[in-house]
């Protein structure tokens, strides 16, 4: 149990304290190839909010921690033959979201950082219209991109989707449910467009046509070590940002 955790603490316990940044995780349900779980985006958000608040919190940072958001966007996947993955729609995320700042709003907490876990999650645009109608600071953190630097540092051959990055860290944070030995390649089929394979125009992806076993690249060369070794580099720059935050005075010129 962690005192920062709102789903692990009493009322007793909350109400002593002034919380000063609300940390609110998003994951997914989805297939990912055939040797990691259907929770891995949760799983991994999860392990990555609770390591990233408690560092914070140990500093004196005031950081609660809400429960993660297990359904995310994953229209695309909808498709996949015996695949089972939960999807909600851009603007059922954006009423949720529109819920909970409100709800903290009310309740004094008037920080709120959006950890998200899954790339189908584009927050982004929900965050734009929401803050016109609130005085909730709000900013996105996509875990994938703060230790992205880093990739080619650690990894061999970093890609997108249940590839050596994600297998990796379920291999360091719950193996229990990685099974190595039925990895498929994580082979992608390319568009025969040539500017949707330059990246210069933006598709929403068919994932039943990409990818023969769901993953986008090759996670045999995941290790333990490397999901460790890439989570310390999150911990380290996520945590020092919640107490940055969490210490920063609201002021009607803040963040700047």
């Amino acid at each position: 149990m962690d005192e920062f955790v709102l789903a692990e603490q009493t009322h007793a316990f909350i109400r002593k304290h002034r919380w000063e940044v609300a940390v609110l995780p998003f994951g997914a349900t989805e297939p990912h190839n055939l040797h990691l779980p259907y929770g891995t985006d949760t799983y991994q958000v999860d392990e990555i909010a609770r390591r990233c608040c408690g560092a914070a919190y140990q500093r004196g940072a005031k950081v609660l921690l809400l429960p993660t958001l297990p359904y995310g966007v994953n229209t695309n996947h909808l498709k996949i033959p015996s695949a089972v993955a939960l999807s909600v729609n851009p603007t059922t995320l954006l009423k949720i979201i529109g819920d909970l700042v409100d709800s903290l709003e009310r309740q004094g907490i008037r920080k709120l950082v959006l950890l998200n876990g899954h790339g189908g999650n584009e927050l982004k645009p929900l965050m734009r219209e929401l803050h016109q109608r609130t005085g909730v600071f709000l900013c996105l953190c996509d875990w994938y991109r703060m230790a992205a630097d880093q990739y080619r540092v650690i990894f061999e051959k970093p890609s997108e989707h249940a590839d050596e990055v994600e297998t990796s860290l379920g291999l360091a944070f719950f193996p229990e449910y990685v099974h190595m030995e039925q990895a498929g390649k994580g082979e992608v089929k390319q568009s025969r467009i040539e500017a949707v394979r330059k990246g210069w125009i933006s598709i929403t992806r068919p994932w039943h046509l990409i990818s023969t076993d769901t993953g986008i690249g090759d996670p045999s060369a995941a290790t333990a070590e490397k999901g460790q070794a890439i989570m310390n580099v999150i911990v380290q720059r996520l945590g020092d940002f919640l107490y940055d935050l969490a210490t920063a005075k609201m002021d009607e010129t803040f963040p700047y």
